[in-house]
């Protein structure tokens, strides 16, 4: 009950979209404004690897007054499947942005990403400089992402990169064993609470929310997310050099899955960029969501 009290709740400030991308994958587009009555500004969204709309509480809150689109990833949360099971990475991903742009009928917007979503919106800005007015990266480096993972180690670049690329690979064959036991996890209010003092995750503004995004999540099978992570490893870093838009990055001082001395470094490599370090972890907008908030409020008015 406490599950779909939520997820109602919070699906009523959703409407989904059905979208077709350049090869003709069918994916599962949402906007927070299911009534087409927002008056503010609107936002991209390239969201975490296999997430949800229900990892971001204060875009869900019916008094957000920023109009949000978004999309599900290939194979995930009712998106297609592509018929090459190959086109998953980032390249596909910003096809994939571009058309749902298209669909709603948004020429030019700021993009936010968070984690891997990072990586998609600069890959979209440096390719199509003319669709994008401001980057908001939320736990998120823009390319080469898996070499900065479990940061707060302090290993070096190189030997994190190996060690999470590998550990991929394994989860990838051995997914399809693991997703029948995973899939029936009883993710409740006790397992919100063991993840959100793990370390990994720091406690959340809406335990309840958060349980309908970690359930929605595991709907993915673990082979067909690996897959994606390891389509998407492949991205290089994006070059900043060129890009001339406002841009701001908030990390989480404890993510071990982007890291924050990275997201820095890249701030300082472009001209006017803001840097905003929060005591969180990979999921600062579900920990501190209203603060997430004001930050990306504070930025829609600098880019207007």
């Amino acid at each position: 009950m406490r599950i779909s009290a939520a997820r109602a709740a919070a699906t009523s400030s959703l409407a989904f979209h059905e979208v077709l991308s350049d090869d003709g994958t069918r994916l599962r587009a949402w906007t927070n404004d299911p009534d087409e009555t927002k008056t503010g500004p609107t936002v991209v969204l390239c969201n975490g690897l296999g997430t949800n709309p229900w990892t971001w509480p204060a875009l869900l809150d019916p008094a957000c007054t920023v109009r949000v689109v978004s999309w599900n990833h290939r194979g995930t949360g009712g998106s297609d499947r592509p018929r090459d099971p190959d086109r998953v990475g980032i390249e596909e991903f910003v096809e994939d942005g571009l058309s749902v742009m298209d669909h709603f009928g948004i020429d030019r917007a700021v993009l936010m990403g968070w984690s891997m979503g990072v990586n998609t919106m600069f890959e979209l800005a440096f390719r199509h400089p003319e669709r994008v007015s401001g980057l908001f990266a939320v736990a998120g480096v823009p390319g080469d992402t898996f070499r900065t993972m479990l940061a707060p180690l302090r290993l070096p670049h190189p030997v994190a990169r190996a060690l999470t690329v590998n550990l991929s690979r394994v989860m990838k064959y051995v997914g399809p064993a693991l997703t029948p036991v995973v899939s029936r996890l009883p993710v409740g209010p006790r397992a919100i609470d063991l993840i959100s003092h793990s370390g990994f995750m720091l406690p959340v503004r809406d335990p309840a929310l958060a349980e309908v995004a970690v359930n929605e999540f595991l709907t993915t099978p673990l082979g067909w997310y690996f897959h994606l992570a390891l389509r998407t490893s492949e991205h290089g870093r994006v070059s900043l050099k060129n890009i001339r838009v406002p841009a701001a990055f908030v990390a989480g001082r404890w993510d071990v899955l982007a890291g924050a001395r990275d997201m820095a470094t890249a701030a300082a490599r472009i001209d006017g960029a803001t840097y905003t370090e929060l005591d969180g972890t990979h999921f600062i907008a579900m920990e501190q969501p209203e603060r997430v908030h004001a930050l990306l409020l504070d930025f829609l008015q600098r880019v207007a």
